[in-house]
């Protein structure tokens, strides 16, 4: 017989994945935790209801987002000093991740509240792992700044970087992404992922300039996963080879003498 599953905590805030597109993405866990908590912050209060009835849960929720998180986290963290659940969401996938939720994290764990985060789907993840890019180490963006100046400086900063980079970028400014990719880095493979995990899915790969071109002939739809190849990985099979003695050179180190 299977043991019953634990109570929600009183007074902790859960931070609940939401699926970034294919709602059978949703966890259990994630089920559960709406459906039992007292309270949903939501970013979009009528997505996340949307979400809800799919699943025909109903609950109160409040609204949570870039333009009131500063009111709202003052809020959410007297509704834990009450012994409130309060499970926090966002449109699609976690929070926090280039989405609000970092504020109130940090409010509740100094007002020492329980954090608890409940994991899913996450574009950044489901992205990287298939774009054929190294997965060994990334450094993750997101959305870079909108003003021109300062986007030029962020990707000269990460340019020495040896690791996968990783962005967001949307359907209104992914061609000027491209654009700038093709300054800062014309010779590097780039991988685009859009409408991850929806019916019309796609993953595009080449150069800055192979890319900007192929965008030209078709609709941009959809938020842009944009993913670079580091710094001196442009020799795909070499860099393979590479990996594959250096890992060896570590087994070889690890051995007990």
């Amino acid at each position: 017989m299977e043991n019953p599953l634990p109570p929600l905590q009183a007074g902790t805030l859960y931070l609940v994945a939401t699926p970034i597109g294919n709602l059978e993405d949703i966890t259990l866990r994630a089920l559960r935790v709406l459906k039992e908590c007292s309270v949903i912050a939501a970013e979009d209060t009528r997505r996340t209801g949307q979400l809800l009835k799919h699943f025909g849960l109903a609950k109160p929720m409040v609204s949570y987002h870039q333009h009131n998180e500063a009111r709202r986290t003052v809020e959410i963290v007297e509704r834990l000093a009450r012994g409130e659940i309060v499970a926090l969401v966002t449109d699609a996938g976690s929070p926090g991740i280039s989405d609000p939720g970092e504020r109130v994290v940090r409010a509740a764990l100094t007002a020492g509240h329980r954090v608890e985060p409940v994991p899913g789907a996450s574009a950044l993840v489901a992205a990287l792992t298939a774009s054929g890019l190294p997965t060994r180490e990334f450094h993750f963006i997101g959305f870079l700044p909108h003003k021109s100046g300062q986007r030029r400086n962020r990707l000269a900063a990460l340019a020495p970087l040896e690791c996968t980079l990783v962005f967001y970028e949307s359907p209104f400014r992914i061609g000027k992404l491209l654009g700038e990719l093709q300054v800062a880095f014309p010779q590097r493979r780039v991988v685009l992922a859009r409408e991850l995990t929806k019916r019309f899915e796609e993953f595009l790969r080449g150069t800055p300039a192979e890319l900007l071109a192929e965008l030209e002939r078709r609709p941009r739809k959809g938020e842009f996963v944009v993913l670079v190849e580091g710094a001196g990985e442009g020799d795909g099979e070499k860099g393979d080879e590479t990996a594959d003695a250096e890992a060896e050179a570590e087994a070889v180190n690890d051995e007990p003498a």
